[in-house]
């Protein structure tokens, strides 16, 4: 069924263009999924479609009709899945290095999306679209860690207003080049698409998003720091491109740091290692742990010794 939602605009909120507003408000869709509905006429501003440059004014109103979810084009695979908690209304799995979350240019199978579609059947909420069922938040490739999954469009809901307002636990641990000055800091930037590399994001661009990072130190190895990451924001890329940003990209990152790395690593030394929400329907706050993956514990053992 066709969902249809409406928006008033403050004087606060003027100035602002539609797609980057309805990204913000809308955090359970992507903003190409946005300028999308934009495009097709599925956005109207004072009951007339616009374009996605079109920049609100004070007491614009914003209607938007967001289609019901088309048949899933992505296909079940039967790919293990390190499960950490599962119940009727959400999963928690461990995500492996390498794999992909959703299907996407390049990446059709072997992605999060079609192990879950084996594993859940059609018991995945429809929310964000026919290739991400079940998908409110996401880890890069080459990130390890605790992701939670929604079985049903209630939990999807209530995890992204969570997400949307930071309320939810992600902590993480990585190793950074070089020795961290401070014990621990935060990190606070404004993160968005890098405009001369349209596959990076970088830190104090124009049209960011705000980013918070806390750190702490957990052990020093002199030319590296083992450290834990906490999102305050859940930008994309965020932990990567921040510790760039102050000089101590994470060992491996081979898009954010040097070009060759002394290790032998697949990407980034970067693991979600805690996530807490809570649950939608217990209303009880959950915390689940995915323990180090074992090249990231190999490397701590090579960097004591």
């Amino acid at each position: 069924m066709e969902q249809i939602l409406d928006f008033h605009i403050s004087p606060e909120e003027q100035n602002t263009r539609i797609d980057r507003f309805l990204a913000d408000q809308l955090d359970g869709l992507s903003r190409s999924y946005i300028q999308k509905l934009v495009e097709n006429g599925q956005v109207t501003v004072n009951d007339k479609p616009v374009k996605c440059n079109y920049k609100l004014h004070s007491n614009d109103q914003l209607q938007v009709s967001i289609p019901e979810p088309e048949e899933l084009r992505a296909e079940a695979e039967p790919i293990p899945l390190s499960i950490l908690y599962e119940d009727d209304q959400l999963l928690v799995v461990d995500k492996p290095k390498g794999m992909v979350v959703h299907p996407a240019a390049g990446h059709y199978t072997g992605t999060m999306v079609n192990a879950l579609l084996y594993h859940c059947k059609d018991g995945l909420s429809g929310i964000n679209g026919v290739l991400r069922p079940g998908i409110v938040h996401r880890i890069d490739q080459n990130t390890t860690g605790a992701l939670v999954v929604c079985k049903t469009d209630l939990a999807h809901q209530c995890l992204a207003e969570q997400l949307k307002v930071h309320s939810i636990t992600r902590k993480y641990r990585g190793i950074v080049y070089g020795n961290l000055k401070e014990d621990e800091g935060t990190i606070h930037s404004i993160i968005g698409r890098d405009p001369n590399d349209r596959k990076k994001m970088a830190a104090n661009v124009k049209n960011g998003k705000d980013a918070i990072t806390h750190y702490r130190v957990l052990e020093r190895f002199g030319n590296y720091t083992y450290a834990e990451f906490v999102l305050e924001t859940g930008r994309t890329h965020q932990i990567r491109v921040h510790m760039q940003s102050i000089g101590h990209p994470l060992l491996g990152d081979d898009l954010y740091g040097p070009a060759r790395c002394p290790f032998n690593l697949e990407g980034q030394t970067l693991h979600a290692m805690i996530l807490g929400f809570i649950h939608p329907t217990t209303g009880s706050y959950m915390e689940f742990e995915a323990p180090l993956p074992k090249y990231f514990k190999i490397l701590l053992e090579k960097l004591q010794s």
